[in-house]
């Protein structure tokens, strides 16, 4: 979201196929994890610690409080700034410091994907045809320096993100897609007046309501309401890109000076945050340490020696701990090896030639070497292979789906050779590989990826890049994609939400494409599954919608977009200083907000 390799002396886990969940959009995020097959997962506790315990149970359940919780990353965050960032890590962590008018509830399992009001008072009041949504927010709320939180901020947060040509590049643009009678806005930036004259889609009539007008019926609203781009900013303070530096705590922690890019983020109490007003936040230690760019396996070690807490990144220990870990008697109860609602797959795009044309795309997924890409992702605990879109959770997922099947998932080399004649390339073709390099579960694919096509001639060239600027400057920027040749990039996406929408509508419409920060990183630009995401949106009926997610995945699959590798799962390690430990299924990671520690 390393080179993984399978659990020795046990078979490889074959695809799995999961029961379609139903598809009421109320409780389409609820049913995420009941879906996966779950055990009990009503919020239950277990003070004793046992493999995989922490899916559906709180793992060493405590109160106490203080000491400090120690976290490290290999690469860096993308932003800090809640309103620049679209890491699933920094959206559950800047949770921190930074509070939204809805956040998941504080559970794990199903309970854990309901919404429920943070800064709002009560969960969103929508009109008649879901075009119109008022949430009223919380009266005495204040930032770290004791002035007040008001509606207004939080419009002025939404306009900073979405709006202008000096909009914040990172994070989804969901509210700029959505919101009404705002298309000429130019943003707050670069004015001299009132930087949010002529934002009309949302009014604050007074200091605790927004009004929230669309341009469109959308039912599934108040999940774009958890986004922390809703975390209120004082304008006052903010500087644009710049405001990562020190964001202005509305949470329970604030900045202990200032953030340092590549070397560390440090959090202390936040005197102001009030406890009473916040559900979710248990706010147990005293301090929150974050080290940046430490190699992985030596995060790994740490957290084994009891030298660190958490690997913020969420996604796992690395390929020399994994083994290890899985094996060993004494330390697996203290693993979780979770399935995920996480696609790891490979973005096949349709604008650098001669992917350009589909059938050269059709190649690749035809030329695809399944088992082997299943390996480079550690096998049986690194994830089930992967023919569809949509994890098998969601409403509309279809995982019978395999449109470009093979004997035992080693590939169709024959397949795969028609389809080159047929695009003009009987000989195959050259094109590269986009990887960041320090995931080296991300570098082992695109090497699997490299073996499978060289065996009909297609030479991959692999390129890596940093994590923290790959999803902006690298992968996500159409213009560094083409001049760069990168016809394919290996890449992780979790819903934002659980619905096809949720999940598919910023990797496959093409109304999402953007000049950086670039989800649809294959560039495809279909009309009609931009036709079919605009109409699903406004469709009532959950049922209706769930069968627009299939057609748009099925769809996007022919098209030859992306080439789906595993639904994943992860191996974490938890401490056994470490409380409150569970997995979120919200963000595909623990509970940051949860956790405690029983070290000083």
């Amino acid at each position: 979201m390393t080179t993984h390799h399978p659990r020795p002396a046990e078979p490889r886990r074959r695809r799995r196929r999961w029961a379609s969940a139903p598809a009421a959009v109320t409780t389409a995020a609820a049913l995420l994890l009941a879906a996966c097959g779950g055990a009990d997962s009503g919020g239950g506790q277990m003070s004793d610690a046992e493999f995989n315990a922490g899916e559906t149970s709180i793992v060493n359940p405590s109160d106490a409080a203080g000491g400090t919780l120690r976290y490290a990353i290999s690469s860096d965050f993308d932003s800090p700034d809640p309103g620049n960032t679209y890491y699933a890590f920094s959206w559950n962590f800047s949770r921190y410091y930074a509070r939204t008018l809805l956040t998941y509830t504080e559970a794990p399992g199903e309970e854990g994907t309901q919404l429920q009001p943070d800064l709002a008072e009560a969960m969103p009041e929508s009109n008649g045809d879901a075009t119109e949504w008022t949430v009223r927010i919380k009266r005495g709320l204040r930032y770290e320096d004791g002035s007040e939180i008001t509606a207004r901020d939080i419009k002025y947060a939404i306009a900073r993100s979405n709006f202008g040509p000096r909009a914040l590049p990172n994070g989804p643009k969901y509210f700029q897609e959505l919101l009404a009678d705002s298309e000429d806005y130019e943003g707050p930036y670069g004015t001299d007046g009132d930087p949010l004259e002529g934002f009309d889609g949302i009014e604050t009539p007074d200091d605790h309501t927004l009004v929230f007008h669309l341009n469109t019926s959308f039912s599934e609203f108040p999940y774009v309401l958890i986004q922390p781009q809703t975390a209120p900013v004082p304008p006052d303070a903010d500087r644009g890109e710049q405001y990562q530096s020190h964001v202005v705590s509305s949470g329970p922690y604030r900045f202990d000076g200032e953030y340092r890019p590549g070397v560390s983020l440090d959090l202390v109490r936040n005197e102001e945050w009030d406890a009473a007003s916040d559900p979710t936040r248990r706010a147990l230690p005293d301090r929150i340490e974050v080290r940046v760019g430490v190699d992985q396996n030596e995060i790994d070690q740490r957290l084994v020696n009891g030298e660190l807490d958490v690997d913020l990144a969420g996604v796992g220990v690395g390929p020399a701990m994994r083994g290890t870990l899985i094996t060993d008697e004494n330390e697996r109860p203290n693993v979780d090896n979770p399935q995920t609602n996480t696609l790891r797959y490979v973005n096949v795009n349709t604008v650098v030639e001669p992917l350009d044309n589909p059938a050269c795309r059709q190649a690749v997924l035809y030329a695809a070497d399944r088992d082997s890409l299943q390996r480079a992702w550690g096998g049986d605990t690194g994830g089930d292979i992967a023919t569809q879109i949509m994890p098998a959770a969601l409403p509309g997922s279809d995982p019978e789906m395999d449109l470009y099947p093979s004997e035992d998932d080693k590939g169709d080399l024959e397949a795969a050779r028609e389809k080159l004649a047929e695009c003009g390339q009987p000989d195959g073709f050259s094109t590269a590989i986009g990887a960041r390099a320090d995931r080296p579960s991300d570098v082992s694919t695109a090497e699997a990826l490299q073996q499978s096509l060289a065996r009909v001639g297609i030479d991959a060239e692999i390129k890596q890049y940093p994590s923290d600027t790959y999803t902006n400057t690298q992968a996500g920027s159409p213009d560094f994609v083409h001049a760069n040749d990168l016809g394919l990039t290996v890449y992780g996406w979790a819903p934002d939400w659980a619905s096809g929408y949720g999940f598919m509508s910023k990797i496959l419409d093409g109304d999402a494409i953007q000049e950086a920060g670039n989800a649809n990183i294959s560039e495809l630009n279909d009309s009609q599954i931009n036709a079919w995401f605009a109409e699903a949106i406004t469709v009532e009926d959950p049922d209706v919608r769930a069968e627009f997610y299939t057609r748009i995945d099925r769809r996007a699959m022919e098209q030859a977009a992306i080439l789906p590798v595993v639904f994943e799962r992860t191996v974490l390690y938890r401490p056994p200083n470490l409380t409150n430990v569970y997995y979120h299924a919200g963000y595909s990671m623990y509970d940051y907000m949860s956790l405690g520690t029983t070290r000083e």
